[in-house]
């Protein structure tokens, strides 16, 4: 018996379409979905064979958190702390390399962030034998 396990990204879109928008409320970002299921009737029709949609919610997709994810969370908080006493708004903390810096909301938000396809963590998961659709 064969299978696959493919991920796709709520956000993500074929190349001739637009990102699937599930809904939108008043002063929130819009709720993006639907892909996966566009992904899995297209992969049923192709090959005729049946396919399965499982929808990670949060705390499926985060685990336990580890040692790392504690400490990281306490350099977040703390410094969003110290940018509030400082009198720093419009800001998010974020971390850059091993450094958490403020970030202005405008030079982040509405922006989409990609990762290159030549970075360390992209080759290292095509190491172990994760594709990416390409």
């Amino acid at each position: 018996m064969y299978f696959s396990i493919i991920v796709v990204a709520e956000g993500a879109k074929p190349a001739d379409g637009d990102i699937s928008i599930i809904g939108k409320s008043i002063g929130q970002a819009e709720r993006l979905g639907g892909a996966g299921e566009r992904v899995a009737k297209q992969i049923e029709h192709l090959t005729r064979k049946e396919t399965r949609v499982v929808v990670l919610g949060h705390l499926l997709r985060g685990g336990t958190p580890t040692t790392f994810d504690r400490l990281l969370s306490l350099r977040f908080g703390t410094a969003a702390v110290r940018a509030l006493a400082a009198g720093e708004t419009g800001v998010m903390v974020g971390l850059d390399r091993s450094e958490i810096r403020c970030v202005p909301f405008s030079d982040v938000a509405g922006k989409m962030r990609g990762v290159s396809v030549h970075s360390d963590t992209v080759l290292t998961a095509r190491d172990l034998g994760i594709t990416f659709g390409d």
